[in-house]
């Protein structure tokens, strides 16, 4: 049940959050991708949150660079010749229906069953570009997330998605879902946004109150960023700041201006390890 004041309820909440930070770009003379759908899988709930959430609307910036950065990169993945698109706790995601997929590319949205019921009612009644498999399943289950990674690797090379995920894990729980996308999914690439801990710790009074309230609190910002990975068979291929791609997109955070300024007084080695502050990542298995 939502708290008095908080409308988030459970972790599947932050979906409809999500899609109204797609909304409010897609609606934008000058947006940078088009999802025509987001506006209705959001709905009250969703805008409800951004309403709730401090300083919801200003924040859509990183939303906004993640949607259109992963964009790129899973297009550039499908064209270097990925066959199966493993999405897990895909949400709202609508890519397989607005995105120039080829027909011929299986994609497996993967969910919780609440979720994945909300999604295919909203959707019903519009054609995916691609060939579409909707899979129901608590992915904390061993057995059920081995049975959807065993499927998945059935038609490769493969693309997962995790997008909006990891943060809401347990750094053990991260471990388990690389060790098992490597060695049963058998995955080539790996498309997910990551945090750091200056970005938990920068978001601790800011939006955590409200999502512990909710049932949602970040939990996974490991300090050694795509580091993490490379115990379980992963290495990172491609690293891209949400800030630089936030002005290569001209989708730049409240008052940027002045952070441009203290960037450039930072020292070298500090401003280095700003770019990691939160970024896209994409692994490929070794």
């Amino acid at each position: 049940m939502a708290t008095q004041g908080n409308p988030i309820r459970n972790v599947s909440d932050t979906a409809l959050w999500v899609a109204i930070y797609r909304a409010m770009e897609s609606e934008r003379p000058d947006a940078i991708f088009h999802d025509p759908y987001a506006r209705r899988l959001g709905g009250e709930r969703g805008q409800a949150i951004v309403d709730a959430m401090p300083r919801g609307k200003m924040m859509s910036w990183p939303m906004v660079v993640r949607t259109a950065v992963m964009d790129e990169i899973i297009l550039r993945c499908v064209q270097q010749g990925a066959a199966t698109v493993l999405n897990l706790a895909a949400g709202l995601d609508t890519r397989p229906y607005r995105l120039a997929l080829p027909a011929s590319l299986r994609w497996l949205h993967v969910d919780l069953p609440d979720m994945v019921d909300y999604f295919r009612s909203r959707m019903s009644g519009e054609t995916p570009r691609c060939e579409l498999e909707f899979i129901a399943a608590d992915l904390r289950d061993a057995d059920a997330r081995r049975e959807v990674f065993t499927n998945a690797a059935r038609f490769g090379p493969v693309l997962v998605i995790t997008e909006g995920l990891l943060i809401y894990l347990e750094s053990g729980d991260v471990a388990d879902l690389a060790r098992d996308l490597h060695d049963i999914a058998r995955a080539n690439w790996w498309l997910s946004d990551l945090a750091s801990p200056m970005l938990l710790k920068y978001l601790e009074r800011q939006w955590q109150p409200m999502l512990k309230q909710g049932n949602a609190p970040f939990r996974f910002g490991p300090a050694e960023s795509t580091s993490f990975f490379a115990p379980f068979g992963w290495r990172e291929a491609e690293y891209r700041p949400h800030w630089d791609e936030s002005l290569r997109l001209k989708r730049t955070m409240p008052h940027a201006w002045l952070w441009k300024i203290l960037r450039r007084l930072q020292p070298p080695r500090q401003r280095e390890a700003m770019k990691r502050f939160s970024g896209i990542m994409l692994l490929e298995s070794t």
